[in-house]
């Protein structure tokens, strides 16, 4: 079976985790510190915090940025339902904005357009999260000039955007928001087995992220907020959550930075492939935004239904069938059971529900090999024309 997507470990990755195994940390010890900084530099951010995973890390940036009860947060419906899910755990309300038609990531006119009407009503939100989806950028600049109008926070949703670029420069260096979030799951471009990292410029915030990913414990004596400081003191000073990274997970992040450049070339390589052999079907290829170089964490078609003689459904089936484990991103979260019960309904997003119904995610992953990729390309085109 040819997966949608697939880690990449190589020898030196497996060796970086052994010597973590054969010294003295397994955990909060100077692997984690290494990765943080070797991130920040990376993406010309001037602070990093490894976490156990990108739902965490939403987790944490919501409420490092005050989010609670009583206020609103915004983000895609076209996305995991942890872009939306962190508003909730923090008893905040959740609400979304369609997308554009070409890139798929969050439309900014359907966003002004709905900011306009929340003004006149009284309920703007207190954070928006823009979707980086299948590893292109949003239009940040546009975003956060509506954000300075209208007063709200921006936490980037990065998770798919690794290594891809926004106005020549890094996606995650903050020039547009308040937060960053990468995610480090196994599918995505690198990887350290589960694991997210937040981002940001914002001393005063990396030092709150600091506190909320560690039970809220203060370590350092100069920062107690009481006169106790005995050698043995830690100050618990808000509450907080065992989010850590060990490092053993930021050994492998470390390794797999440095192949990271290589992943994404490859990617790029491969859409190119794609592009040329599925030209001229009745597909809608992906598009790219001038402004933005995408990390391709997935490869998007849409079907043009009204011109294949099988439904989504048969075509999906048949790449199954052919040993190809296709996948649909995703099912809009507003459409969710649990999202329903808020009243959410069909129809509230209409862009999001089209695309929904036309797309599939075809295999992408760097070391996805030419006769793998033929075989995708060659069965796709069998069952659309």
């Amino acid at each position: 079976m040819i997966p949608y997507g697939r880690q990449d470990i190589s020898e030196q990755d497996i060796q970086a985790v052994v010597d973590v195994l054969r010294s003295n940390t397994l955990t909060q010890g100077p692997a984690v510190t290494h990765f943080e900084r070797a991130m920040a530099a990376y993406c010309g951010a001037s602070h990093a915090l490894a976490v156990c995973n990108a739902t965490a890390a939403l987790h944490l940036a919501c409420l490092a940025l005050g989010l609670g009860k009583g206020d609103i947060l915004w983000t895609a419906s076209n996305t995991f339902a942890a872009s939306s899910n962190c508003a909730l755990y923090c008893g905040a309300a959740i609400d979304f904005v369609d997308i554009d038609p070409r890139t798929y990531n969050m439309s900014v006119a359907a966003l002004e357009h709905k900011l306009q009407v929340a003004e006149r009503d009284g309920c703007l939100p207190k954070i928006l999260i823009p979707v980086h989806f299948t590893g292109q950028s949003c239009q940040m600049r546009e975003i956060k000039a509506l954000a300075d109008r209208y007063g709200f926070k921006i936490i980037e949703d990065a998770s798919h955007a690794i290594g891809g670029k926004y106005r020549g420069e890094p996606v995650g260096n903050c020039r547009y928001s308040d937060i960053s979030v990468f995610s480090f799951h196994p599918v995505k471009i690198i990887t350290t087995g589960e694991g997210g990292l937040l981002l940001t410029n914002d001393a005063e915030l990396s030092s709150r992220l600091d506190l909320l990913r560690s039970h809220g414990i203060e370590r350092d004596p100069s920062r107690f907020v009481g006169d106790d400081h005995s050698p043995w003191m830690l100050e618990m000073q808000m509450l907080g959550y065992n989010y850590r990274m060990t490092d053993m997970q930021a050994a492998l992040g470390t390794s797999q930075l440095r192949r990271l450049d290589g992943f994404v070339a490859s990617r790029h390589a491969l859409v190119a492939r794609y592009n040329t052999g599925l030209a001229g079907l009745p597909l809608t290829l992906p598009w790219q935004d001038a402004d933005c170089f995408s990390a391709f964490h997935l490869y998007m078609v849409r079907l043009d239904l009204t011109c294949i003689r099988r439904t989504r459904r048969e075509v999906f089936d048949g790449l199954r069938q052919a040993g190809i484990y296709a996948h649909v991103h995703y099912n809009p979260v507003h459409l969710h059971p649990y999202y329903r019960e808020m009243g959410f309904k069909p129809g509230d997003f209409p862009e999001t529900e089209q695309y929904h119904r036309e797309a599939i995610t075809l295999p992408m992953y760097s070391s996805l090999s030419i006769n793998d990729q033929d075989h995708v390309i060659s069965t796709l085109k069998k069952l659309v024309l």
